[in-house]
């Protein structure tokens, strides 16, 4: 993260450390301000090194502890931000397929997707997963009213943005019903 804020001044920058090397990089085209960096957190070593060297913390989990602890922590200005994946299709159990053959890594439990070292590892692991398994995880179809719930549990965590990914092909679609009828009850409360 030192690095990635030190050539957003657009210095040529050079670094050896630890687990790389970067030799004079530089970026040419810089940004009118420089990105905020989100650190993601699992826990509450991670959670420190996310005050320290972030501009924000980032989860994929709706856990109102990590948030409050986070904030804490940081201190006024810091934002907190989460995500969720959804597989917006026709039907809930087209979304599901979809889910399942992209993503099956979803219904992993706990933290072991954050700990597997290789694709090979993932996709050993993944094989473990059924298709029911990634409908209880994610979000499938099209149904406003369950992605609208979807959003509940990192609302009620505290978070000041929420972001989704969708995971099938059907974005402008999704887009649209997200636009028509899952932001206008996010704005009424």
């Amino acid at each position: 993260v030192a690095v990635m804020r030190q050539l957003w001044t657009g210095e040529v920058v050079s670094h050896r450390g630890r687990h790389y090397t970067v030799d004079t990089a530089r970026i040419y085209t810089l940004p009118d301000e420089p990105p905020p960096v989100y650190v993601s957190a699992f826990g509450p070593k991670a959670l420190d090194v996310a005050v320290r060297i972030g501009d924000g913390f980032i989860s994929t989990s709706p856990d109102a502890e990590m948030v409050a602890k986070y904030r804490e922590a940081a201190g006024p200005g810091k934002v907190t931000q989460a995500g969720f994946k959804v597989s917006y299709a026709g039907t809930a159990d087209e979304g599901a397929k979809i889910a399942h053959r992209l993503w099956a890594n979803s219904g992993l439990p706990g933290e072991l997707a954050q700990v597997l070292p290789s694709p090979k590892h993932f996709e050993q692991a993944s094989e473990l997963v059924t298709e029911e398994m990634t409908r209880s995880s994610v979000v499938c179809g099209k149904d406003a009213g369950e992605h609208l719930d979807a959003f509940k549990p990192y609302l009620e965590a505290g978070f000041d943005e929420v972001y989704v990914s969708n995971m099938g092909e059907q974005y402008s679609d999704m887009l649209t019903m997200y636009g028509d009828e899952v932001l206008p009850q996010l704005r009424k409360g």
